[in-house]
């Protein structure tokens, strides 16, 4: 099996940072990729200053902040990730933007180079279909944020090969996390139960059962959630738990993955959650 090094991430938000960060922390090299260089020079500028808190909370060695920081560099092009042992791509939930990024690091990459995705929603089988290495692509999906998430959840496309998973796991496992296996199906195994949850959580707030609070105090005492669904969704974005949603509800046909009005609306109006500074709540900018 091939022994992985470099890691390039493609997408220097909140997932993909997360992603470098704990790379590098687990002794990769990692190039952290974003449309331009100056973005991609943010997404390192983030982590610095999460690094920076946790030196302050005494909780991180400021040479150890300082190793992890010259493991990532920033670069704006997929063909600057040539050299890379794996690729984990963490960009928007859109389709055509993950085949068209898949294809560009498909072409830039060694033949041995293995491509993985951070989906949470898409057919990783789809995504392998488009490259010229399907049996070396792989969903490695990271809970959000990577750096506080134990979880990973490998997504095994239908031509991924057994060294690709094996590979997979061992990078998910040398970062620290715990893995479970999903084929690949709508929604993998997480997203498969968590939305249909947060959205009968979204129906229970628009049909007026309860206040957002209160829904979210129930969830977090009387089922011992770390987090309430309506807190959970701003998190994660209320746009992309409405993609996925989506994609449940067209690819099942079942009625019961129909997304609520009320988050069709809050999408619409641009009220996204943390990200925008107000979904179900609203936050501090």
């Amino acid at each position: 099996m091939m022994t992985v090094k470099t890691i390039g991430v493609l997408g220097a938000g909140q997932m993909g940072g997360g992603i470098a960060q704990i790379a590098a922390a687990a002794g990769y090299e990692v190039r952290l990729c974003d449309a331009s260089l100056e973005l991609a020079k943010k997404g390192v500028a983030r982590i610095e200053g999460l690094l920076d808190k946790q030196v302050q909370k005494g909780k991180l060695e400021a040479q150890a902040r300082a190793a992890i920081v010259s493991r990532i560099t920033p670069v704006d092009s997929p063909t600057q990730l040539r050299g890379c042992d794996l690729v984990i791509e963490a960009a928007t939930e859109n389709l055509e933007l993950k085949l068209a990024l898949f294809r560009q690091c498909d072409q830039a990459l060694e033949e041995g180079a293995t491509l993985a995705s951070n989906t949470s929603s898409i057919s990783l089988t789809r995504i392998a279909a488009e490259t010229s290495r399907p049996e070396r692509v792989v969903g490695l999906h990271f809970m959000n944020p990577p750096p506080l998430m134990s979880l990973v959840e490998i997504v095994r496309a239908l031509q991924t090969s057994d060294e690709t998973y094996e590979l997979a796991k061992t990078v998910a496992e040398s970062m620290g996390k715990t893995v479970v296996t999903s084929r690949d199906a709508p929604g993998f195994l997480v997203n498969r139960i968590l939305i249909p949850m947060l959205c009968e959580a979204i129906f229970t707030l628009e049909q007026g059962v309860g206040t957002a609070e209160d829904i979210d105090r129930g969830a977090k005492l009387g089922l011992n959630h770390p987090m309430g669904p309506l807190e959970l969704a701003d998190l994660i974005g209320l746009d992309t738990v409405l993609f996925i949603a989506e994609v449940l509800h067209r690819d099942f046909g079942d009625s019961k993955y129909r997304p609520p009005t009320m988050l069709r609306n809050l999408v619409a109006a641009g009220f996204l959650g943390r990200k925008t500074g107000r979904g179900f709540y609203t936050y501090p900018r």
